[in-house]
């Protein structure tokens, strides 16, 4: 018997006729995700499996935990001896070492010419089971051990429980996307929903130096690195945008600060977006949380840019978001003090429902399409990865 890793598809599985298509891009992301180690992998419609040295099993799942389109990952042993008698030997030398007080066998027999089927598999291996290991009973509801027997056309898979998968779509399938990305908690966690529903994304980044810091600058590289992790590499584009707030601040009427501000940050974004092949803007807006997030504002702020904004995160509440942020990885480097630009001149009673009218007169008192194509041929771009992490494995 040899090991070998096993994936199970969940929600891919009810794709059908483009189901290929997205188990390559499942198959290539494995690949290029855990290129620095040999490995050979091979798929069909039902399973995919990845076969590595023994010694590589751990460090591969554990990369695997970070990529969508897994439902559950399981450390298996494949053979090519489909004797029953055979078949019931190594059972028990896989469970025997084992702690368990119930377990339930189950049989899936692709190879219909096996002299049994799975049903009589199943009761003929777990009567062994309990005659050769003491102090066992069977529950077919609740077990601790699940026995997992494949027969085959060619081998016999064994597998026991396995590491539940992040689910959702392989990265890449549905196209890219733009995040934009602030400091805070709620644009990490919307990033990491819309790599969940197979969009690879870039992100985008609005610095207002020398009002926000190299900090608050490092800390936005540190949640894309955490990104990254889901989603291969980030593109990161960082826009000076001191001079346009400047101009904001020192030009339009102080409650519509923040809803100008956000207008031009969505024209940047729009325009990176295109220029990248970016389908949509993706961002961390809350319905309510604050005043741009209420529906009024968000409809003015919108109206500047005809692209689609994805916002994974309209309807969740903050407590919801802050449980996904601790999950996802974000949640302690999102609340690190060092503020964005999103929050420095913040004024004290920003409209809430603001004019589409007054907003584009108030427009009229600055040169911004000039300033958003200063601050456009001046960006900076960063490219993200996880390739540090993997060479530190070989060390630690």
């Amino acid at each position: 018997m040899k090991q070998i890793i096993i994936i199970k598809y969940g929600e891919l599985s009810t794709k059908k006729d483009n189901i290929n298509y997205f188990l390559s891009i499942l198959k290539n992301n494995i690949s290029n995700n855990i290129n620095d180690i040999e490995h050979v992998i091979t798929y069909d419609f039902g399973r995919m499996f990845i076969q590595v040295r023994e010694e590589d099993i751990k460090k591969v799942t554990e990369r695997l935990k970070f990529i969508f389109g897994i439902h559950e990952i399981i450390v298996g042993f494949i053979s090519n001896d489909k004797e029953l008698a055979n078949i019931k030997e190594n059972i028990i030398k896989l469970i025997k070492d084992k702690e368990f007080k119930t377990f339930k066998v189950v049989t899936k027999r692709s190879d219909k010419s096996y002299p049994m089927d799975s049903m009589e598999i199943s009761k003929n291996i777990g009567g062994y089971i309990l005659k050769n290991i003491n102090n066992i009973s069977v529950d077919v509801h609740n077990p601790e051990l699940l026995v997992n027997i494949e027969i085959r056309k060619n081998e016999i898979l064994y597998y026991f429980n396995g590491i539940l998968g992040l689910g959702g779509y392989p990265v890449g399938t549905l196209g890219k996307g733009l995040l934009m990305l602030s400091g805070g908690i709620d644009s990490p966690v919307a990033g990491y929903l819309a790599i969940k529903r197979g969009v690879k994304l870039e992100a985008i980044y609005f610095e207002s130096p020398p009002h926000t810091s190299e900090f608050a600058k490092d800390k936005v590289i540190k949640l894309s690195r955490i990104l990254a992790k889901y989603n291969t590499t980030i593109k990161l584009h960082v826009i000076n945008f001191t001079h346009i707030q400047e101009e904001i601040l020192k030009n339009i009427p102080h409650d519509y600060l923040i809803t100008i501000m956000r207008r031009m940050m969505y024209r940047i974004s729009a325009i990176i977006a295109h220029n990248n092949k970016c389908n949509i803007l993706v961002n961390g807006e809350s319905i309510g949380q604050v005043a741009s997030q209420t529906l009024t504002s968000m409809r003015v702020i919108n109206e500047v840019v005809k692209m689609p904004v994805i916002r994974p995160v309209a309807c969740f509440d903050k407590l919801e978001i802050i449980d996904l942020a601790k999950r996802v990885g974000t949640y302690e480097i999102s609340t690190l003090p060092y503020e964005d630009c999103c929050t420095i001149f913040v004024p004290s009673h920003p409209v809430i429902n603001p004019s589409i009218i007054k907003a584009n007169e108030y427009e009229k008192l600055i040169p911004y399409k000039e300033l958003i194509h200063e601050a456009i041929r001046g960006h900076e771009v960063l490219y993200i990865g996880i390739e540090e992490e993997k060479k530190f494995d070989d060390i630690l």
